[in-house]
């Protein structure tokens, strides 16, 4: 390696270093100012290192932990459900669109990339959801409106079927005596493990922080999401800290309630799964795993 390469090299790891590092900070901004005090994050603003340490905000939140859990509960059931089911459906439609001998390929992939361009809108789409199929305070509110297949992870997907899965592989297990469907599970879904895990982190942080779906069919505060259980929290502090009906005792009490770093501890305790999940997920990234399979 020439003297040149190696500041290159070193140029472009400190390059992606930098940028890493501006990703971390605002986690790190964020603890913090969900661990400072009331009086500090007011006086001080925020900063990597408050001048006063405060519980308080993860105590409000302990407070209300018979919610929580049970919002954690529903997330983590629609997360993993809505994540596996969407896979599956985007796969199995995906799977046909990019075979060269199926019929009317072209016509099917018209229809998934028109719902990319158009919609019924708002107010259709709930009449149809809550009159027709009436899902309406049902988990299948959760599940189902806008989230479980999205046309253009389907073109995504066929796409990468077009590309990364050899024809000759399959024909391969025609001889062999396989059928569609073994084919689909044997020798198509474990080429496409790339893919596949790409989609289903997209899938998976899209139901983690869905929170439209549930302000819009689920009134039933046993099915709220940790999403709108957090954002229930928040109008409530703010109602709270805000009205000026209140005793003056209840008064005192609402000042001293932590408002602003609490809307930090909610922000830390809706993120924080996501990001430990993240790193399991990130070795999927790199393809090549097609790479000799055709010889």
């Amino acid at each position: 390696m020439t003297h040149d390469s190696k500041w290159v090299r070193w140029l472009v790891h400190s390059v992606l270093m930098g940028f890493s590092i501006a990703c971390i900070i605002p986690f790190v901004l964020l603890i913090m100012s969900s661990i400072s005090s009331e009086d500090s994050i007011i006086m001080n603003g925020y900063s990597f290192w408050p001048d006063q340490f405060s519980s308080k905000a993860y105590a409000y939140l302990w407070d209300h932990w018979g919610e929580l859990g049970r919002a954690y509960g529903v997330t983590v059931f629609i997360t993993v459900f809505g994540t596996a089911a969407s896979l599956a459906m985007t796969s199995m439609l995906a799977y046909p669109m990019s075979r060269q001998d199926i019929p009317l390929k072209n016509f099917w992939a018209l229809l998934v990339f028109f719902t990319l361009l158009f919609n019924g809108g708002l107010v259709p789409t709930y009449l149809i959801y809550t009159q027709v199929f009436e899902i309406k305070n049902t988990i299948w509110a959760l599940l189902v409106p806008g989230l479980l297949m999205n046309g253009f992870n389907v073109l995504l997907v066929r796409t990468f079927f077009m590309t990364s899965v050899p024809p000759a592989l399959i024909e391969a297990a025609y001889i062999d005596g396989a059928g569609e469907i073994k084919t689909f599970i044997k020798i198509v879904l474990p080429l496409s493990a790339p893919i596949m895990a790409t989609i289903g982190l997209f899938e998976a942080i899209l139901y983690w922080n869905d929170w439209f779906n549930g302000m819009t069919y689920v009134t039933n505060p046993k099915l709220f999401s940790i999403q709108n259980i957090l954002n229930r929290i928040i109008t409530d502090i703010q109602f709270l800290s805000n009205n000026s009906n209140l005793s003056s005792t209840a008064s005192s009490k609402m000042s001293e309630l932590p408002s602003t770093s609490v809307r930090m501890a909610i922000a830390v305790v809706g993120v924080l799964p996501i990001l430990i999940a993240y790193p399991f997920f990130q070795k999927y990234f790199i393809k090549g795993i097609t790479i000799g399979a055709v010889k």
